[in-house]
């Protein structure tokens, strides 16, 4: 298992191209993480399913962290 912990600076990018499927990329400092279909030109059912999935996860994961955040003391409220 791989940890690897938030920090200021973390950043999650997709790039779409024309030519060829998506990418995501996930940074945190000088690692860098990417997430790519197994064939540049197609997709498929089971890749689509994982995206699905991955941003089902993503979206949970991003409320769990505004909960924790809001119920801080001294936590900024425009967040």
């Amino acid at each position: 298992m791989i940890t690897i912990n938030t920090a200021e600076g973390a950043v999650a990018e997709n790039h779409s191209y024309q030519l060829r499927t998506p990418v995501l990329i996930i940074r945190f400092g000088t690692t860098q993480v990417q997430i790519a279909t197994a064939q540049a030109d197609r997709v498929t059912a089971a890749e689509v399913e994982f995206a699905r999935q991955l941003a089902r996860e993503a979206n949970d994961f991003a409320r769990s962290v505004e909960r924790t955040f809001r119920g801080r003391p001294g936590a900024e409220r425009s967040a």
